[in-house]
């Protein structure tokens, strides 16, 4: 019953910035765990951050650590992705996804989003 729609991606030059956002559907956004994850062509789904309900909480894949920021705004139902420097090796389909366990693994999240693509060319 969470309905999870991603935006904000688009093609960009390495080092660039952009911020992807995720809308949820439902009043019970707050109660959730959102985690990004990330797709490239070919290649199995990557976990990129998770945040805990209160965006206490956050978790990032070492390849983005530092680079990347994920917070959430519980009254708007969003959680964000910012993106800086971006490199290359980002290029992949985004995907948002909701669950109730605060954790990396992409299995235990029980909503996802349909994707934003993500470009970034050298």
């Amino acid at each position: 019953q969470v309905q999870l729609v991603e935006s904000g991606g688009g093609l960009v030059q390495a080092g660039d910035s952009l911020r992807l956002s995720c809308v949820a559907s439902g009043r019970t956004f707050g109660r959730h765990v959102m985690g990004w994850f990330r797709q490239a062509p070919g290649k199995e789904r990557e976990f990129v951050s998770v945040i805990g309900q209160s965006g206490g909480m956050t978790m990032y894949a070492d390849s983005v650590r530092g680079r990347f920021t994920i917070s959430r705004d519980n009254a708007k139902n969003t959680v964000y992705l910012q993106m800086n420097m971006v490199k290359p090796e980002d290029t992949a389909v985004y995907y948002c996804a909701a669950g109730d366990v605060f954790t990396r693994l992409g299995g235990r999240y029980d909503y996802w989003g349909q994707g934003t693509q993500v470009t970034v060319s050298s």
